[in-house]
């Protein structure tokens, strides 16, 4: 239930005890201080090694010797005052010919206190190719620390000192562009920027990289970011095994950072609507982690797509998070399907049901007593379907997914990397927490507002952003489709919730033809749920998750909100 961390912590070393150590040996073992004093003709000079954080003059020394040797070309001295000499020596050499930077200029700025060993620096390039010079300039940060070996300062190494773009294994080059540049369209024609749509500057870059000879455009000479082959890790944000995404983008698109010769555009016309993505941009730049996607339920379309962070993480396409209560909506179809429900049939919704060793309750410990399947998916009673789990093979939920909404099977291709969801086999306690959204199951928006679209068109669409011709694509499909008496008793209970169940506040006065389902989903470390929300209203259904924030209604439900009223 947990976000799983990729990268091992360094462990804080107390000076104490590598002042203790280090007279130790200096005390009882000549051989031994020899090799740690640097000591000559076997005698110490009786000094220790320096421990804890580096002073501000050790910051502003360092970090200038550094910069310094860079500008100068000194790739061997900048190097040998990293603490990886190895990759930075790569990289900066690699700076100079492969990016073609012929001089540059770097500036350290002040870090921003005293005792912080971060500095930001400026630099101001001069990319010079074919004859043609052109001037980029850009901010980055370097940090600085204290090998504990010997106590020297020396800068951390890390691929993004030299542009902040760069991740391990990215590259600056610079030469003909492989894909021609794109402009992109709306559904109406107009254009689509990352200066007026910030959310989608990396979409943009996915859809060059994907389309770019489709649209037929000329390529130019680019300054870009090249990524490495790699596929990330599964990190609790994105999908292990991305590469079977089949004819999209890689998980981080390559990025032009500077134009010499610009090329020639090719038009590309997107199912994105201006006004939704708009508004889409409003609502989740007024929230902290909020991420949103809206799509067209008839057809599949992708009208909106945004986050809070629009230059960071794509969530919304390529998250991978626990959706909560959203997923009450999947395995009440199921329970339909399987006749262990029923819209206005008894079921019971008790404080407590144990499953598998664990201990599940509802939210404040309530309960229904004498309820209906309909009150307990409008309250969102975690217990109701825990009550259920006894009766399910551990592959059930998992099938239902894949066969009638179309998740996990890793087979979307939407125009731009993403995550079509995850719902693995699980059993025992395991796979009760996955009735309820909780447990392996992970989704993103864009998977939360497909199952809403589905619901509401009863039959599963999957969502692209370009059509399929274009480029003669094949669309995922679904092997089944749910009964039409499922699809309106779905209907029904989501519409239901948002009139008088945990959606109430968000859906108020949204009309007969809408519904919603509210999640909160716990996360280890974290105070405060992430908020879940998918709804539909006419033809426009959408998803939204605010990260860290409290319940899905009170967070995620406004956003939502807004983008059903917004519509086409």
């Amino acid at each position: 239930m947990g976000k799983r961390r990729r990268a091992t912590e360094r462990k804080k070393a107390h000076p104490a005890v590598l002042g203790g150590a280090a007279v130790a040996i200096v005390c009882g073992v000549g051989v031994a201080a020899y090799a740690l004093s640097g000591g000559d003709g076997g005698k110490s000079d009786g000094k220790t090694v320096a421990t804890g954080p580096p002073t501000a003059a050790e910051v502003r020394t360092t970090t200038r010797a550094f910069l310094t040797a860079w500008e100068k070309g000194d790739v061997a001295a900048a190097a040998a005052l990293t603490d990886d000499r190895k990759a930075a020596r790569a990289a900066l050499t690699a700076y100079r010919e492969d990016a073609k930077v012929s001089a540059v200029r770097l500036k350290p700025g002040k870090p921003a206190t005293r005792k912080s060993p971060k500095v930001p620096f400026k630099a101001a390039a001069t990319i010079s190719y074919g004859g043609k010079d052109k001037r980029y300039a850009y901010d980055s940060t370097l940090s600085v620390a204290r090998r504990a070996a010997d106590g020297k300062v020396l800068v951390s190494w890390q691929p993004s000192v030299v542009h902040p773009e760069l991740r391990d294994g990215d590259r600056l080059v610079t030469g003909a562009a492989g894909v021609p540049p794109i402009k992109a369209v709306d559904r109406d024609g107009g254009p689509l920027t990352a200066a007026k749509y910030p959310s989608l500057g990396t979409v943009l870059d996915g859809l060059r990289e994907k389309f770019g000879k489709e649209a037929g455009g000329k390529a130019g000479v680019e300054l870009r970011v090249v990524r490495a082959d790699a596929k990330p890790d599964d990190d609790g944000k994105g999908s292990k095994d991305a590469a079977a995404k089949k004819g999209d983008a890689k998980d981080t698109p390559d990025k032009t950072l500077l134009a010499l010769s610009p090329g020639t555009p090719g038009t590309l016309k997107t199912t994105i609507s201006a006004r939704t993505q708009a508004e889409a941009e409003k609502q989740t730049a007024k929230r902290k982690q909020a991420s949103v996607v809206v799509v067209k339920p008839s057809t599949g379309e992708i009208l909106a797509v945004a986050n809070s962070n629009p230059g960071g993480f794509n969530t919304a396409f390529q998250g991978s998070l626990a959706p909560g209560s959203t997923m009450k909506v999947i395995t009440s179809s199921m329970l339909l399907e399987k006749r262990l429900a029923g819209v206005d049939k008894k079921h019971p919704c008790p404080k407590y049901k144990a499953y598998g060793g664990w201990k599940f309750q509802n939210d404040n410990k309530f309960q229904i007593k004498g309820g209906t399947f309909r009150a307990s998916f409008a309250r969102s009673c975690n217990t109701a379907f825990i009550t259920q789990a006894e009766k399910l093979s551990n592959d059930d939920l998992t099938k239902q997914a894949q066969d009638v909404f179309g998740l996990g099977r890793d087979n979307w291709s939407i125009g731009v990397s993403s995550f079509d969801g995850a719902v693995p086999v699980q059993s025992h306690a395991q796979m009760a927490a996955s009735l309820i959204g909780q447990g392996g199951v992970r989704m993103n928006p864009l998977n939360m507002a497909s199952v809403a679209a589905t619901v509401k068109s009863g039959t599963f669409r999957q969502p692209y952003l370009v059509s399929p011709e274009v480029d003669d694509r094949q669309l995922a499909t679904a092997p089944r489709k749910m009964s039409g008496k499922t699809a309106s008793a779905l209907r029904d209970l989501m519409h239901y919730t948002g009139v008088s169940g945990t959606a109430a506040k968000p859906m108020a006065g949204l009309g007969a033809d809408s519904g919603a389902k509210t999640g909160s989903a716990e996360v280890d470390g974290q105070k405060k749920p992430n908020g879940w929300f998918t709804a539909y209203r006419g033809d426009v259904a959408a998803a939204a998750v605010v990260q860290a924030a409290g319940h899905g209604g009170e967070t995620a439900g406004p956003v939502v909100r807004e983008m059903l009223l917004v519509g086409k």
